[in-house]
């Protein structure tokens, strides 16, 4: 099992929600994030003066897989996440040891 983390631009969260939906994946965990990477935030105007906004809103979206399910997750969130643009995201992808599903007790593979 593994766990994709999607750090994704917001205006395209339906996109791969529903791209991912197509693949049967339906079970996500979407949280408001901010951040930066290369594209190290950008200045605004408001009301005549110009301050830097140093963190950039993303969308972070966690998913848990089998292994046979991590290629085709990834190849659908970077199809419906490009734009070409400096600041599309990243995915990490980490090994899961273990999940339990709280109402049932069922582990692991069944727990998905």
């Amino acid at each position: 099992m593994k766990q994709l983390t999607a750090i994704i631009q917001p205006f395209r969260v339906d996109e791969v929600r529903d791209a991912l939906h197509e693949i049967g994946i339906t079970g996500m965990t979407i949280t408001e994030v901010k951040g930066f990477g290369r594209q190290k935030g950008h200045t605004e105007l408001y009301r005549g003066a110009e301050y830097s906004i140093d963190f950039v809103p993303k969308i972070q979206i966690d998913i848990v897989l089998r292994d046979d399910d991590v290629q085709p997750a990834i190849n659908a969130i970077c199809q419906a996440a490009q734009s070409g643009k400096i600041g599309d995201g990243k995915i990490f992808v980490k090994p899961l040891e273990h999940v339990i599903r709280i109402r049932t007790g069922e582990t692991d593979d069944s727990a998905l």
